[in-house]
């Protein structure tokens, strides 16, 4: 995998900019491997033991999993139903052979069309989805999985603190309030690790992030995953400047949609936020030391 680092500070931007100019200009590639600090005052420290957020690529659709300094596992979505094998495939390159937490943000297939099949041949834990329900068989093997398994689904909502590594908090977000709509009703996930954070969307639109401003609940994180693919209907200029990203990923892949759409694009660029797309990068890796970030791409 291709690993590609930046340094936040203003003077090492443009110090990096000028020689990739330099280096165009005398056809050679420039790679560069430096720590992203968080955002914080802290002295970073470099080590093996960091906590691995990877999303995924799997086209349209999207799945992030998250490995512990200690070993723990979460995956959150699985993608597609034509991505099953290779999302068993995945667990595989990465060494899970238990996942510690399942999260099914919302019903639909894009999300969720994977976890049947990764349920059905890895050891799982514990396994969290919003109280939401969709009339497809998609959903039906799902829980017919989640039942053969002899799992009880636990309900995903706003206020919920998982159990899932002692160093590390996991806080849901979202859903605050019961919709009729299952991307609000996606669960949102935060994560912390020292002074570092991320903040994981499924699919959740302009009503969810609404309600999650109005809850008062701590949004900033240094990493967002986009919500809803980069649709116009998500990411919110309030919702950005509350989560204030240094980072945001976007899991899509080609799609008649128009995800990730101009408005958004545009809307993150004047942010300042750097973006990672599944599309243009493959599968993209966000680890932290708890201090820094170090950011691999695929390509």
């Amino acid at each position: 995998m291709k690993k590609r680092y930046t340094n936040f500070k203003f003077s090492a931007i443009i110090v990096m900019s000028f020689l990739a100019m330099l280096l165009m200009l005398s056809g050679c590639t420039l790679e560069w491997e430096l720590d992203y600090p968080a955002n914080s005052d802290s002295k970073s420290t470099v080590n093996s033991d960091r906590l691995r957020v990877i999303f995924l690529d799997v086209g349209q659709g999207a799945s992030q999993l998250l490995i512990s300094p200690s070993g723990k596992t979460m995956l959150i979505d699985a993608g597609n139903n034509d991505r099953e094998q290779a999302m068993l495939d995945y667990l595989k390159q990465y060494g899970v052979t238990r996942l510690d937490i399942i999260i099914g943000t919302h019903p639909d297939a894009d999300h969720i069309g994977g976890l049947d099949r990764v349920i059905d041949h890895i050891d799982v834990g514990e396994i969290y989805m919003p109280k939401i329900q969709a009339n497809t068989k998609t959903f039906e093997s799902l829980l017919l999985s989640i039942k053969n398994k002899g799992l009880k689904v636990k309900t995903a909502k706003a206020g919920l603190v998982l159990d899932w590594d002692d160093e590390i908090e996991v806080t849901m977000v979202g859903p605050v309030n019961v919709s009729d709509s299952r991307n609000n009703m996606s669960a949102v996930v935060k994560v912390v690790y020292g002074n570092t954070s991320y903040l994981l969307t499924g699919d959740a639109e302009r009503e969810s992030e609404k309600d999650m401003i109005d809850s008062g609940a701590d949004l900033q994180a240094d990493v967002l995953l986009i919500g809803h693919h980069g649709s116009k209907s998500s990411s919110t200029l309030s919702f950005l400047k509350k989560a204030a990203p240094q980072f945001g990923v976007i899991q899509v892949g080609d799609n008649n949609y128009g995800h990730p759409t101009s408005t958004v694009l545009d809307r993150l660029s004047k942010q300042g936020i750097e973006v990672y797309r599944n599309d243009l990068h493959g599968t993209v890796e966000i680890a932290s030391d708890g201090h820094t970030y170090r950011i691999t791409t695929e390509r």
